[in-house]
């Protein structure tokens, strides 16, 4: 059994849920700061120092105040770097020499639900021998240190400066965005206060969406999920690109300058390109189960081989190291540049997508229209009691006749979510009623394969 089975509350993805249901509560998070605090002072010889960030979301006050209590009883050193995107967290960790950051996000997921996501001191993923550890101060009785020993709470009053010259240091020094027109999609996240100042202090001319969070609206009709306001402001304004970020600012999805949305496989497609087209380029770029046929197929005709992880940026990043690599990412617009960055960051990999246009001379369309695209269709089965689709009979049956039905044209996927309560469903062929009819037959035998099983029906 390995150690990501073991995990009794860290996912692929951290901690996530919704708020109130434990583990997302005050108390456990009190607990979580002490026993994550208990593991990294033993790592040191003075003093430890953690720095927290959060999105806009309301509960996220809630949980800084018990994670910051939790640590400092633990007699640990706490920054606060207020609403923070989750990649400027892992930069800011590494920056200021924290043996570790906490993000308090739940991503693009609605404002009801809350996570925890630990960046260790090189600004990646927290190791699972540590997450292991941290699980196992869980079980032991919470004893506060003296007070001398307690540790003390700071505020980084320039997390955001910090963050924007960063961003800006990832293109070439002397580029500009003069003459570009960008409206730019916060999701009213934890983006909306550097990531405009990022492509205005760069020179373009940029107009603002999903800048006013009240804590409640994270996501909600907008930013990298919900496009459709993004696509209209782009034509109302006559736009040059739209940018939409999720709701912590780790995800990208983009819109050309006639509407049309540009996905996480295109963008990936046009990073390598660009690449490629200045000898940066890398003979691998990993995707995942999840990453359209016409991308591997496009990479291809570069000399590129496209890899394939399990969904998540987590496995992701392993394949990436695993094979000396440096760039991946997601369908869903998680862009990971490791010669950039340490994590995937929407902003800086628009910026990368920005610079390929300048370069190339070309718009956007016609950069996105090298790949072309397989039809695919995703849909989402709703599970909110516990089920495994993978011993039920009657979704083993279903799998196998559209498996059947599509042979050598086509692919299919099932899966479990790592983020929300979910199976997702992916049929992939040539053609595009063919691939949706297939995926609602199979979706329909996951659901009632679902209620069978939890006796809904």
């Amino acid at each position: 059994m390995n150690s990501e089975v073991k995990k009794r509350y860290f996912g692929t993805d951290g901690i996530r849920g919704k708020v109130g249901a434990t583990p997302i509560s005050a108390e456990f998070m009190l607990r979580l700061g002490w026993a994550a605090g208990r593991v990294l002072a033993a790592k040191e010889e003075g003093r430890g120092k953690v720095v927290i960030g959060k999105d806009t979301r309301i509960s996220g006050y809630m949980f800084e105040s018990a994670l910051q209590a939790g640590l400092s009883s633990a007699g640990v050193d706490v920054h606060l770097l207020g609403p923070m995107p989750t990649p400027a967290i892992a930069y800011l960790t590494r920056t200021l020499h924290a043996q570790a950051g906490i993000v308090i996000s739940a991503s693009h997921n609605p404002f009801y639900d809350n996570g925890i996501k630990f960046f260790s001191e090189k600004g990646g993923k927290l190791a699972d021998d540590v997450e292991l550890a941290i699980e196992r101060e869980l079980e032991v009785p919470m004893v506060t240190v003296d007070s001398n020993l307690l540790g003390k709470a700071g505020r980084i009053v320039d997390a955001a400066g910090r963050y924007i010259e960063f961003c800006k240091s990832t293109i070439p020094s002397m580029m500009e965005l003069k003459g570009l027109k960008i409206v730019v999609d916060c999701a009213h996240g934890a983006t909306y206060h550097v990531s405009p100042s990022v492509f205005k202090e760069l020179g373009a001319e940029v107009f603002e969406m999903g800048v006013s969070p009240n804590g409640l609206n994270i996501n909600e009709e907008c930013g990298s999920t919900s496009p459709a306001e993004l696509q209209a402001k782009v034509l109302a304004v006559g736009a040059d690109v739209g940018i939409a970020l999720d709701g912590d600012g780790d995800r990208v999805i983009m819109v050309d300058a006639d509407g049309a949305v540009v996905d996480g496989d295109e963008l990936l497609y046009i990073i390598a390109r660009s690449r490629a087209d200045n000898n940066e380029g890398s003979p691998v770029v990993v995707g995942t189960l999840m990453s359209n046929l016409g991308l591997e197929h496009a990479l291809d005709k570069l000399g590129i081989k496209l890899l394939r992880a399990n969904v998540g940026d987590r496995y992701v990043l392993e394949r990436l190291r695993e094979n000396n690599a440096y760039l991946g990412g997601e369908s869903s617009g998680h862009i990971i540049c490791l010669d950039r960055t340490t994590t995937g960051d929407g902003t800086v990999a628009a910026l990368q997508v920005l610079v390929a246009m300048i370069e190339s001379g070309l718009p956007l369309k016609d950069l996105r229209n090298r790949v072309v695209k397989c039809p695919q269709c995703l849909l989402n089965v709703r599970t909110e009691q516990k089920f495994n689709y993978t011993e039920s009979s009657l979704v083993k049956a279903a799998q196998q006749e559209v498996e059947s039905i599509l042979g050598q044209r086509g692919r299919v996927l099932l899966r479990a979510s790592g983020t929300e309560p979910v199976i997702r469903v992916m049929v992939e062929g040539d053609d595009p009623q063919e691939v949706r009819s297939l995926a609602n037959q199979l979706a329909t035998a996951v659901e009632l394969a679902y209620q069978e099983n939890n006796k809904i029906l």
